[in-house]
């Protein structure tokens, strides 16, 4: 049968895949993938096209590795047909997870009327401003039920195809995909917290590129397309 056309809800015990796209990450993937290859999941890398050594980075750490066209949504969607777990973690390349995570994860699953989860916002290293945005973050994501891409979004694999999987975007993949999510059941904020990299609000200030965030959602919101946003996101690595 075609994954992608079962709609039929996972049961029994849990098998987790964490999907961890790239590009040019050599310098924070081993941090994030050290601890992981400690686990027995699943942890499939999918690289859009590394030139600074990333696939040797995660190749030492995993064996599953593999290829895709650049682009975070069409990355993750890549490694979503390539996994075996029912349950799939999608997990940035500078994201930490927190202790135990598999089992808050498979604790909240066990609820069928969950459909998707996501972790608390951390940014390290932490200042007054990003304790603030990380604050926001986990405010919007509770009370409006819109995670983003860099707090460990997690759902079954079927659910994340009958709901269309990420669209093949340059940017706000993620907020499409849990659009659609909301639509089909509930989500639950997770009390444990990851640990994102505060190297893109370091690298282009912390006020611009909050604004700048921000300017973005409110014009994809009004109809912009996201190819024309990207052009005005940086991708800081």
């Amino acid at each position: 049968m075609d994954n992608r056309k079962s709609h039929q809800r996972d049961t029994g015990l849990m098998k987790l895949s964490i999907i961890i796209p790239t590009l040019d990450e050599a310098e924070t993937l081993e941090k994030t993938l050290r601890p992981l290859a400690e686990t027995s999941h699943e942890v499939i890398v999918v690289d859009g096209g590394s030139a600074d050594g990333t696939r040797d980075v995660a190749s030492a750490r995993t064996h599953r590795v593999i290829s895709s066209p650049p682009g975070r949504g069409r990355q993750q969607d890549v490694g979503a047909g390539a996994a075996g777990g029912n349950v799939l973690l999608f997990l940035h390349a500078d994201t930490l997870l927190p202790p135990g995570f598999d089992g808050m994860i498979l604790g909240a699953l066990e609820d069928p009327g969950v459909i998707m989860g996501a972790f608390r916002l951390r940014i390290h290293p932490a200042t007054a401003w990003l304790r603030l945005v990380a604050h926001m973050a986990n405010l919007r994501s509770r009370f409006l039920k819109l995670p983003y891409g860099d707090q460990g979004l997690f759902l079954r694999r079927t659910d994340y195809f009958r709901a269309g999987g990420f669209p093949p975007w340059p940017i706000m993949e993620d907020v499409a995909l849990v659009g659609r999510l909301n639509r089909l059941g509930r989500f639950r904020l997770l009390d444990g917290v990851v640990r994102t990299s505060a190297r893109r609000w370091e690298k282009e200030g912390p006020l611009r590129a909050t604004l700048r965030d921000w300017s973005l959602i409110l014009r994809y919101r009004l109809g912009d397309s996201p190819r024309a946003l990207a052009r005005h996101y940086r991708h800081v690595r």
